[in-house]
């Protein structure tokens, strides 16, 4: 179960802003974010039909077979892996976590943008109980796939109940797919030894569907307010320094 507050806040310094003397701007993404963790919404709490998604993407995952087989660890041995490889092909993997009941949606594209974002939404949206929800807010970063008033009006319009929240630019850890993400890279692609590109998405689905049956919502503790104290203290610090 991970903490949502042992993810590192200090990439927001390095927004086009400069300086921390704009604290009102640099919160205003994060707290949409963060208060819907905690299931609000412009001050309003949710109702129960109202429901939030974390979505992104995860590219460029290369099938390698290795030259000789991987070797599991053994008492006093170390997993063996083979260094050298071959090029199986490579997938994009696009997903999308409802962050209050931990339930997983994703699929393995051959590239990223914004047809294939465009099929995660059809595949999330079309099924209940998002099918027939108040709203369903997706929190997403500023990909390509889904930026831009023309992209966010065209899926609206396919989906009435459908509400794209852009987070802060440099500041992925604030989306929690991020985190299902990382356990993916340890269970699922370390090590790296697949056959074909193919066993790749089926392990991978495979543990979608495992990973889903058994787990928690993640404990996500940092708040709006911990954001706000965060850049206030290294606003402080700035101009202690300057």
């Amino acid at each position: 179960m991970v903490d949502g507050s042992t993810q590192t806040p200090f990439a927001l310094g390095t927004t086009a802003v400069g300086s921390f003397r704009a604290i009102p701007t640099l919160l205003s993404r994060p707290a949409a974010s963060l208060d819907l963790y905690q299931r609000y919404w412009k001050g309003k709490a949710l109702k129960n039909d109202e429901l939030v998604i974390s979505a992104d993407e995860k590219t460029g995952i290369q099938a390698r077979r290795r030259k000789h087989s991987t070797l599991p660890a053994a008492p006093h041995r170390p997993m063996r892996v083979e260094h050298e490889y071959g090029r199986c092909g490579a997938w994009a993997y696009i997903a999308a976590l409802d962050v209050h009941p931990a339930r997983v949606f994703g699929r393995c594209e051959t590239t990223t943008g914004i047809v294939p974002f465009d099929r995660l939404v059809e595949q999330v949206m079309t099924r209940p109980p998002y099918r027939d929800a108040r709203r369903v807010f997706w929190i997403v970063d500023h990909g390509s796939s889904h930026r831009g008033q023309a992209s966010v009006e065209r899926l609206q319009q396919r989906f009435p109940r459908w509400t794209l929240v852009p987070g802060p630019v440099h500041a992925s850890w604030l989306n929690q797919i991020e985190i299902y993400f990382s356990i993916v890279q340890r269970k699922v692609l370390t090590p790296n030894d697949f056959p074909s590109r193919a066993q790749l998405a089926e392990r991978w689905l495979d543990f979608q569907y495992y990973w889903e049956s058994t787990a928690k919502p993640f404990e996500w503790k940092f708040t709006k307010a911990d954001l706000a104290a965060l850049l206030a203290k290294l606003s402080t610090r700035q101009n202690t320094a300057a």
